[in-house]
């Protein structure tokens, strides 16, 4: 920002340099995880005759200390099971985290090694530079491979920061065949005898053999040894504090650029400057002309971001979506079963259909798509060499080569890497792809929110669909599967739409407007989070309103009108909190002289996100007349009190306090824990049900004087309200 767009991000960011950089991989092991499930949709896209990924590869640049996080290695298996030899690993092995030893007491690149060769890789050692080879070829006892194999990592660190003296004595000191084996080096050659990750004669080698690796099944590990801060000289070379130094004196620049013998580029007089010399050879330099050449042989600079579309993506038929606006009659459905039915249509669209990418971590039963199974059919690279056990049945578990389904076993983050992938195809590919990631909500945000945040960054484009939602409406399941929080979490994410929908037509026009928005004429590069409930219901029809799926997008818009009473409220509801906002209006109208219109708040992202932009304007035109917010104006339209249920804990409706101006807002809403029990004693515990809502309006309206305050006590006792209860926050 203070350089006019000068220069780089200080790490790989998409989202700031979007012609640039390609893959975002900044939090430690995302980075191996989405190259691994980057390099299975390459071979997806080419199973399914979509791409032509025959000769393209996947390069991951790794860390030793990296490897601890559980995303870097906890998928390498599926490279091997999918012979994903498209796939190559370089992992710096420079044996240091930034506080200390990746392994002090051990070695990690043994360790590394018999992970990936036990996972079924092919393994590449670049261990020792070339100055060591005649050492090693005159070892005819065998007694320096002894010692480089009995030498704990921290002791090599030690020996990076040590001078010569000290290698000779303590590595080759304590045994006389050792100690002869240098006697013809000096201090100085022992201290830069080099580790073979700063070889180029050998890293080319390593690099040159794993690309010829294509076509043997096996994927590739590099593991390089390196010293951390090479070049940088001693007094940073190989130190604990190595990646805390973040500036170098005058005489720490000039070791640098001595070690890489650019003093006649690089003058003393340089150094001296305010800010250190950016060097860039000449245009007609042999080192430019040699470089722009190489770029020019090997297809041009790297890194390089494109999103110029080279198979377009034709927009699904608007039948697809019509047939939920006239609701499901007498039928009870929920959004789930709506959602499995728009995704079965979008996959049979003649022109669109292909481009869909479900994706499913072990829970298409769950959510009822295991229906989707026999006609789109699972994906497996080697096909389906067994007959699976319901052979017999219509719905049977069906894979094949060419499959559609994504089904990604119990795996979160993998299922998120195969979504980045797919979701940013556009770019990396030129093939714009639609995948539709459905997931238990609770295992969504929560799990793998870094890996959601990376999606944003990376410019992701797709469908996050979070079913089984709402803390109250997976009955039975208890604390550690009930969603109470992931709309809260879903807030955070820049870029991301977030939805709450009631019904049917409502999710069809959310995703009808989202693949408009991402793959229309003027794309956009966003991504969506949808709730869908497993709560069994009638649909109700669509709304006969020319504005209904703009009024849908904006977040908010009034779903029924208040009967004629002498006190007036508003009732917002979202999700599946409906059913008990119908049942309060109708409640309040028949016993309590009160009209209350019910409004659906699909998006209190959006109408946040509105507001604010709103108030920013305000605050930076000054002089102009202030414009309102889009909820405010709505709400304006409303009266009386403003109660709002959601499934979701009090914090999602509570985006918009702020905007509704002088009225009351009573937030009502599943904070705390989950329990295992019915929708009915759930929604009581939390105090989201009929009776609580129609005590909250009535308390909003004797707040206001409208109505005696014994009004409300009587209907704690008649409804059976234990006042002295604990609160569900606390319980």
């Amino acid at each position: 920002l203070g350089r006019d767009g000068k220069g780089l991000s200080s790490y790989p960011h998409p989202r700031l340099m979007p012609e640039f950089w390609e893959f975002p991989t900044v939090s430690m092991g995302l980075g191996p995880i989405t190259a691994l499930y980057q390099a299975r949709f390459n071979r997806y896209l080419h199973n399914r005759q979509l791409d032509d990924t025959s000769q393209s590869r996947v390069w991951a640049f790794v860390g030793d200390g990296e490897c601890d996080e559980p995303e870097t290695l906890g998928s390498i298996s599926l490279a091997a099971r999918e012979q994903l030899d498209n796939l190559t690993f370089v992992v710096n092995c420079n044996l240091q985290r930034l506080d200390g030893p990746v392994r002090g007491n051990g070695k990690i690149i043994q360790e590394l090694e018999a992970t990936f060769r036990g996972a079924g890789w092919n393994v590449i050692k670049v261990i020792w530079g070339t100055k060591w080879d005649d050492l090693l070829a005159n070892d005819h006892d065998s007694v320096l491979l002894n010692k480089m194999n009995a030498t704990v990592d921290g002791q090599f660190q030690r020996y990076i920061v040590e001078d010569g003296n000290y290698i000779r004595e303590n590595f080759f000191g304590p045994d006389p065949r050792l100690r002869e084996m240098v006697s013809h080096l000096s201090d100085e050659q022992l201290r830069t005898l080099p580790r073979g990750g700063h070889d180029y004669r050998k890293l080319y080698a390593a690099f040159k053999a794993a690309t010829e690796n294509l076509g043997s099944g096996r994927p590739t590990a590099i593991l390089c040894k390196t010293v951390k801060g090479w070049t940088l000289g001693h007094d940073i070379e190989g130190r604990n504090a190595t990646h805390q130094i973040k500036k170098m004196t005058d005489d720490q620049l000039r070791t640098l650029r001595n070690t890489l013998h650019l003093e006649e580029e690089i003058p003393d007089s340089a150094l001296l400057a305010d800010e250190p010399p950016y060097y860039r050879p000449p245009h007609d330099s042999v080192e430019y002309q040699y470089m722009m050449e190489r770029r020019r042989t090997l297809g041009g600079s790297v890194p390089r971001r494109s999103t110029t579309i080279r198979k377009q993506l034709h927009l699904p038929d608007p039948q697809a979506f019509a047939e939920f606006d006239g609701g499901s009659g007498q039928q009870a459905v929920s959004t789930t079963m709506g959602f499995t039915r728009l995704l079965r249509n979008l996959a049979r669209d003649k022109e669109f259909g292909s481009r869909v990418v479900p994706i499913i971590p072990d829970e298409g039963r769950t959510f009822g798509m295991d229906s989707l199974f026999p006609e789109l059919k699972i994906y497996a690279s080697q096909g389906q060499k067994y007959e699976p056990v319901d052979h017999k049945l219509l719905l049977s578990y069906t894979e094949s080569s060419s499959g559609q389904i994504l089904e990604e076993g119990i795996t979160e983050a993998g299922s998120m890497a195969s979504f980045i992938a797919a979701g940013t195809s556009y770019a990396t590919r030129g093939v714009p792809m639609v995948p539709f990631y459905t997931f238990y909500s609770m295992f969504g945000f929560q799990r793998v929110g870094d890996l959601i945040w990376q999606a944003a960054d990376s410019r992701t484009r797709g469908f996050l669909l979070g079913a089984t939602a709402g803390r109250t409406t997976l009955l039975g399941e208890g604390l550690q599967h009930q969603d109470g929080h992931s709309l809260v979490l879903a807030s955070t994410i820049p870029f991301c739409h977030v939805y709450d929908p009631s019904f049917a037509y409502e999710v069809a026009a959310i995703i009808k407007n989202g693949i408009n928005r991402m793959y229309g004429e003027t794309p956009e590069d966003i991504f969506y989070y949808l709730t869908l409930y497993n709560e069994n219901y009638p649909m109700p029809a669509r709304p006969d309103s020319p504005t209904i799926e703009q009024d849908i997008m904006n977040g908010l818009y009034k779903w029924q009108d208040a009967p004629q009473h002498t006190h007036h409220a508003t009732i917002l509801f979202s999700g599946s909190a409906h059913s008990a906002a119908l049942l309060a209006a109708t409640e309040l109208a028949n016993n309590y002289d009160v009209g209350a219109e019910l409004w659906s708040a699909t998006s209190y992202k959006s109408l946040r996100e509105e507001a604010v932009e709103t108030e920013r304007w305000n605050r930076l035109h000054p002089t102009q007349t202030p414009r309102a917010p889009r909820v405010t104006q709505l709400l304006d339209q409303s009266q009386g009190p403003i109660v709002a249920v959601s499934d979701f804990v009090r914090a999602v409706p509570e985006q918009i306090v702020r905007y509704v101006g002088s009225r009351s807002f009573t937030p009502l809403g599943t904070d705390g824990m989950g329990r295992s029990d019915t929708r009915e004693a759930l929604r009581a515990h939390f105090e989201v049900d009929m009776p609580h809502i129609v005590v909250a309006v009535l308390n909003d309206l004797a707040a206001t004087g409208a109505i005696d305050k014994s009004v409300v006590a009587d209907a704690i006792t008649r409804y059976g309200i234990d006042a002295e209860s604990l609160s569900s926050l606390f319980a």
